[in-house]
């Protein structure tokens, strides 16, 4: 099963950061977060990728193809112009990138990978985010429904606690930042049959995969949603990079799986 990433966008809310690179390789750890992610499925086996280049999408040509270079020891001998390389961190992705727009919107890039990804069922995610989700129980469920569509559900942490007040001003309760256990919310991780791809038809270059596409799968019965409720945290801001390096730092990454 193939995984497709998307890794086009302008990164605008973390522009501290992505002036010279694209989100996806803003470094958590002193790696980029799409290998991070990869780093997640390859834990459960799957290590055929497809990433969705756009903004600056050279940056991550470049890294994948010196990937030996950026993760070992190097002698280069001037005077032959040859490299040798030393105790290589090699992994096991096979990583297909795909120059699919600068402006292209993510319904526009899935469509543009099609060609790639065959006739069978495939991964899907942001290449922004990381979880600590059963990649495994997540396929199961998905084969389970037999629906076109699978989107794993999170709920997220309320960015303010709350208060309950009495008459004058007492404070009856306080309550930290909690889960809205109300609300569920798109979290990526999409498992999705090859008939989604009937979904995205003609001109859809300035189409948001989470618009209309989802909107009529889900209008057709055929979107289910896995719910998660362990880790989840997508790198939107600066401040979730922050967040995300000190979890690295503490080791408490619960993303880290491997």
């Amino acid at each position: 099963m193939k995984v497709v990433l998307f890794a086009g966008g302008l990164g605008t809310r973390i522009s501290e950061e992505t002036d010279t690179r694209p989100k996806p390789m803003v470094e958590i750890g002193g790696k980029p977060i799409i290998w991070h992610i990869m780093k997640m499925y390859s834990h459960y086996g799957f290590n055929d990728f497809i990433v969705c280049l756009g903004y600056k999408g050279y940056v991550v040509k470049e890294y994948f193809m010196n990937y030996f270079l950026h993760n070992a020891d190097i002698t280069v001998d001037l005077s032959n112009n040859k490299t040798q390389i030393h105790g290589s961190n090699a992994e096991a992705f096979k990583v297909t990138l795909v120059e699919t727009g600068l402006n292209t919107k993510t319904a526009g890039r899935l469509q543009q990978v099609q060609k790639y990804i065959g006739d069978e069922d495939f991964l899907l995610t942001y290449g922004d985010g990381v979880c600590d989700v059963n990649i495994h129980d997540l396929i199961a469920f998905h084969k389970s429904h037999n629906k076109v569509a699978t989107v794993t559900s999170i709920q997220l942490d309320a960015r303010f606690g709350g208060m309950d007040l009495g008459d004058n001003g007492k404070v009856v309760s306080f309550r930290e930042k909690v889960k809205d256990d109300s609300k569920w919310i798109n979290g990526g991780f999409f498992v999705l049959k090859p008939a989604v791809f009937n979904y995205l038809q003609g001109d859809i270059s300035e189409m948001m995969w989470e618009d209309e596409p989802l909107e009529r799968l889900t209008a057709d019965s055929e979107l289910m949603a896995y719910q998660h409720k362990g880790f989840w945290k997508c790198m939107d801001a600066l401040r979730d990079k922050i967040e995300l390096e000190e979890l690295w730092k503490t080791n408490n990454a619960k993303w880290k799986v491997w």
